[in-house]
């Protein structure tokens, strides 16, 4: 699989050849990201932080609250490593502090161990230090540590001219059940399909940034289909995960809908199809993944207008439509053509009547004491939870991915209420 690289110095995307010549600005990091991560996790590089010439904390703490990153960059201690999984990293690379004695306070499956390379030899800080070291030696040492390594070629890095691939063998055996990264000269889509074929990820950034590689062509490139006419089956869901219809892909729909972010498909009978291009029932494409086995993928998308179905449902099974993710969407569209005098044109027009509402049903659901009243009451909170979601344009999915970063934190809080916090009243 692809990792795309998101290399940051002076608050700015960049890229650079063997890790020090600047070759390219590749623009606000979040801009990048967001174009990006339609592939899946980022690898977000602070450069700065590395070198020790500042760091670019601010604009990484959005990324990771956003997009599901792994994060590395001068991380030298087991306290910077927690700082940044409790902000939100799906994992720490650490480089220069990746030693059993840090690495063991940290939970392993969190964590990366980044050996870079020049000709063999890792070094560090920054790629300035040579260490001596091989990294068959590093991996044979820190693999009991680590749920991944990031391996990079660093006289490859930046020069477009292909990667070491016939050192990732052997290096993937020695990993063990860690996963392998491999960076430094990726710059094919064949490459990064004989890298998965090896049991590797790819991590690239200078393909990517310019041009040479297309996103949808990387992704693609670990595919295989059995059917006679090469498609993909695409399960088609929605945020939350509901499975909205399926369709096709193959390469060419396949790069199209990465590029622009839209619900583009091959129909098995008119060809390409772009979802919503003649009913104006579009989608915007958030994520695509592919299965376990490479001969499927899914997209996750937003759905426009009526819905997927052809039948004007929200989806091709029993328009099944219901719950919070069906009450927010109402209320969604409420907020443009809510009825004048309506309770919910109330509710969106009036932050104190919605605060008000909120704080009464709050209290109504600490009281509740029996099974039916607990759901009664949580439903009449839900409800108005809701409406204030859709008042400030929130949706259920920014809100679970809240939650997602709140449960991988690795301290916790003791959770005791506020000295002037309200008391459920007994019924």
């Amino acid at each position: 699989m692809i990792i795309p690289s998101i290399d940051i110095r002076g608050g700015r995307a960049v890229q650079l050849v063997g890790g020090r010549e600047h070759a390219l600005d590749g623009g606000d990091p979040l801009d990048v990201a967001a174009r990006f991560a339609i592939a899946g996790e980022l690898a977000v590089i602070d450069l700065d932080a590395a070198l020790g010439t500042g760091d670019n904390t601010a604009v990484i703490e959005q990324l990771v609250r956003r997009y599901p990153c792994r994060v590395g960059g001068g991380i030298r201690s087991v306290s910077a490593a927690r700082d940044w999984l409790d902000r939100g990293a799906h994992q720490v690379i650490l480089g220069t502090a990746a030693r059993p004695e840090v690495l063991s306070q940290l939970p392993r499956e969190r964590v990366i161990a980044a050996l870079d390379a020049v000709h063999g030899e890792v070094v560090v800080e920054g790629w300035r230090t040579r260490t001596g070291e091989s990294i068959a030696d590093r991996l044979d040492r820190l693999q009991p540590h680590v749920s991944g390594f990031l391996i990079t070629f660093v006289e490859r890095e930046g020069r477009l001219g292909g990667t070491a691939m016939d050192r990732v063998g052997p290096l993937v055996a020695a990993a063990g059940t860690a996963r392998v990264t491999i960076a430094g000269g990726v710059t094919t889509a064949a490459e990064v399909r004989t890298l998965d074929r090896l049991g590797a990820d790819a991590q690239v950034g200078m393909a990517l940034y310019t041009g040479r590689l297309a996103l949808g062509d990387a992704v693609g490139a670990v595919l295989d289909s059995d059917r006679p006419d090469g498609l993909w089956p695409t399960v088609v869901c929605d945020r939350e995960g509901r499975a909205l219809g399926l369709c096709w892909s193959d390469a060419d729909s396949l790069r199209e809908a990465i590029e622009t972010g839209r619900g583009i498909y091959r129909s098995r009978r008119r060809g390409r199809w772009v979802k919503g291009e003649s009913s104006g029932d579009t989608q915007v494409l958030h994520k695509v993944e592919v299965d376990c086995d490479r001969d499927a993928l899914r997209f996750t998308v937003t759905q426009h207008g009526r819905g997927f179905c052809h039948r004007g449902t929200r989806d091709c099974f029993a328009d099944s439509d219901t719950g919070l993710g069906a009450l927010q969407r109402t209320l969604t569209r409420r907020r443009q053509d809510a009825p004048a005098g309506s309770y919910a044109a109330r509710l969106l027009s009036s932050p104190d009547l919605l605060a008000a509402k909120l704080v009464e049903e709050a209290r109504e659901l600490a009281a509740a004491r029996t099974r039916d009243e607990v759901i009664h009451e949580a439903a009449d909170l839900l409800f108005f939870t809701s409406v204030a979601l859709a008042r400030a344009d929130v949706d259920l999915a920014h809100v679970g991915r809240e939650l997602d970063r709140r449960r991988s934190r690795t301290r916790r809080r003791a959770g005791d209420a506020k000295p002037d916090a309200p008391t459920g009243e007994s019924r």
